[in-house]
């Protein structure tokens, strides 16, 4: 109670002290009653004083009193660029935070000499549990994660205090992301190589097992590429039946011979001086047929068509094994080409006079 409030009671009750002392003249009280209103009027204001020192708490501490007072605990702290794993070896994430924590409540919790050592372990430990199942590169999108997961208190493994983070920073070492570009490089161009491989493989497998099967299949195929102009296929019939029988490494159907055009210097054609590719009684090979497919659709011997086919067909003839007629087509169509002179190598030295007798 401040001096304002007593000196307030102590005036109500001098007060009410006379006004009792003035009614007990007047109405002739007894004696033996003034003795009993004195002490009343002293009662009274004790009880009063004693009730409101309850009811205001603890006396305020002194100026003084707060310069000798124990020092406040400190409950944060801060720590810099720890590694914790990944879930890839070798790639550590470099971990940043403010740790916060306070004590645990309930019977039974000692003094710890070190809370913030407590503290810092708590929040490593969980920081890792989250890091060593994240792969290192997401570090960004994992801070934040981080940043949810270590937001509330939770105790520590002794309970003895409970701890959290916040103002967390998660990075990598500059060396690990440049690693992890490189590979993500390497991954991409390797995916685009191998969706190449695979549509080259499903084109060679669509040629060969499907529109090369057999003579009639390759009718239809031809048809439907020539917006199913009849004439012009059955005019292509011939080159038709020699591009499968070379594709398939058959011999052509008899069926289908005597619609072949003669061979130069064969039988019943004549001599012209043109040299034939082998005896005139030998079968056509599959190179002579796939040649004489590539004269009909026009590829000249300088077109780098005739190669690219060529060597095409020899990779579905090959899958047959039929290793002999691959090597032929890649001889014929697809030969390798010489080396290319060095155009940075020095002349030879042109040879100079004879040198003159002594």
């Amino acid at each position: 109670m401040t001096t304002a409030r007593r000196t307030t009671t102590l005036f109500l009750t001098v007060l009410v002290g006379l006004l009792l002392a003035i009614v007990g003249l007047v109405q002739g009280w007894p004696g033996w009653t003034w003795p009993a209103l004195a002490a009343l009027l002293l009662l009274v204001p004790a009880g009063v004083f004693r009730v409101a020192a309850r009811r205001r708490g603890p006396v305020p501490v002194s100026f003084e009193e707060q310069l000798t007072a124990a020092p406040v605990e400190r409950t944060e702290c801060r720590i810099n660029q720890v590694a914790l794993p990944s879930l890839w070896n070798d790639y550590c994430f470099v971990f940043s935070a403010t740790v916060r924590w306070c004590s645990a409540d309930g019977p039974g919790h000692g003094t710890v000499l070190n809370p913030a050592g407590l503290a810092v372990d708590a929040v490593l430990s969980r920081a890792r549990t989250v890091t060593e199942k994240r792969e290192p590169g997401h570090a960004s999108l994992l801070q934040h994660e981080l940043g949810g997961a270590l937001s509330h208190m939770c105790p520590d493994s002794t309970g003895h205090l409970q701890a959290m983070a916040d103002d967390i920073s998660l990075t990598l070492l500059d060396e690990d992301r440049e690693r992890l570009d490189r590979l993500a490089g390497v991954r991409k161009d390797e995916a685009v190589w191998e969706h190449q491989r695979r549509y080259e493989q499903s084109k060679r497998r669509y040629l060969g097992e499907d529109v090369l099967k057999d003579t009639g299949s390759a009718v239809v195929w031809w048809l439907t590429k020539n917006d199913e102009h009849v004439a012009k296929t059955v005019a292509d019939l011939p080159l038709l039946a020699q591009l499968t029988s070379a594709a398939r490494d058959t011999d052509i159907p008899q069926r289908l011979l005597d619609m072949l055009p003669p061979r130069p210097g064969g039988p019943g054609t004549p001599d012209t001086g043109t040299e034939s590719v082998g005896p005139p009684s030998a079968e056509p090979s599959a190179a002579d047929h796939l040649s004489g497919f590539f004269a009909a659709m026009g590829f000249h011997e300088d077109d780098d068509r005739r190669a690219m086919l060529g060597r095409q067909i020899s990779h579905l003839i090959e899958q047959h094994n039929r290793h002999e007629t691959a090597e032929d087509l890649l001889r014929r169509f697809d030969p390798p080409r010489p080396p290319v002179p060095d155009s940075d190598a020095e002349p030879a030295p042109e040879p100079g006079p004879p040198a003159e007798p002594a």
